[in-house]
């Protein structure tokens, strides 16, 4: 039977996920994705963290450390955008509340930039430059982007996921470091330093090898979800999967490809649970999140 979804005072986030799993469409996905996590996380499951889409200017950034900070998953895959804005919060660059319908060609004139709804100022960029040119001119030799970044985190003033994923040696890759902003200072700045995607590719390879469960969940599609599902070609398949993305199957495009038709690659084990969520990530996100943590709280 369908579950009324039934929301009194005091209500809290996990009791309502568990109301979604009895409802339907992609209420009962996402909590469909909520155990899926909780199973992996009951297994001891190596869990890769894949984020595209601007979610930083979205203001998850705090979502994203706390996955790491609460050993939620072992790695992260996301894109040069998202680290170079978060460099810019660190900095105190925040993003502002903005309008989709504000005047472009006024914004370029006053130096503000616009992601949909959201507006920062390009002297955020400015200092994210003057930052990053330091540690990039003082580095030297062949490293791969999960190595860099380790060096960025180390160097941040205050909290952020990179300085957490350099203190706890969680790995963050950044398999399109190259084509944001922060591979333009990486190209200008880091005269000394080789940038090896063949060390990112040869460590994301050696992680999927581990004797142990494994599982992938993917926020969003894009390169970060191929470049972690290809690494898994090598190795014998994800255990789990969890998708959550906008992104119809129907046009052909990796976003939204479905977690069967990774099947067919060998990606994905024969017998993986896997659920996909059809809703905007900065949605679910947070929930899941929520949910996996006032489940930990309360065991």
């Amino acid at each position: 039977m369908i579950r009324e979804i039934d929301v009194k005072k005091g209500t809290g986030i996990s009791e309502l996920i568990e109301q979604f799993s009895e409802s339907a469409f992609n209420a009962r996905r996402l909590g469909e994705a909520c155990r899926i996590y909780s199973k992996m996380l009951e297994d001891e499951t190596f869990v890769f963290f894949t984020l595209a889409g601007a979610m930083i200017p979205a203001g998850m950034r705090k979502i994203v450390d706390g996955f790491l900070e609460n050993d939620l998953a072992d790695v992260l895959v996301t894109t040069g955008a998202n680290v170079t804005h978060e460099i810019a919060e660190t900095l105190g660059y925040r993003h502002k509340m903005g309008s989709e319908n504000a005047d472009d060609v006024e914004l370029g004139r006053k130096s503000i930039n616009r992601i949909y709804d959201v507006f920062i100022e390009n002297r955020a960029f400015e200092e994210v430059e003057k930052f990053v040119s330091d540690i990039f001119q003082g580095l030297e030799g062949e490293m791969g982007s999960h190595e860099i970044l380790w060096e960025i985190g180390k160097k941040l003033p205050k909290e952020s996921f990179l300085k957490t994923a350099c203190r706890k040696k969680i790995p963050v890759f950044c398999p399109t470091i190259h084509d944001s902003v922060l591979g333009l200072h990486l190209f200008i700045y880091g005269r000394k330093l080789r940038y090896s995607p063949q060390k990112d590719v040869r460590q994301m390879v050696d992680l999927c090898f581990q004797d142990r469960k494994m599982g992938v969940f993917i926020v969003g599609g894009g390169v970060p979800k191929n470049f972690t599902l290809q690494a898994m070609l090598l190795g014998r398949g994800f255990d789990y999967a969890i998708q959550i993305t906008t992104d119809s199957p129907q046009w052909g495009g990796l976003s939204g490809a479905t977690l069967d038709e990774a099947k067919s690659w060998c990606k994905l084990s024969e017998g993986a649970e896997t659920v996909t969520v059809y809703c905007d990530a900065t949605i679910a996100l947070p929930l899941i999140y929520g949910f996996l943590v006032d489940r930990r709280d309360k065991n």
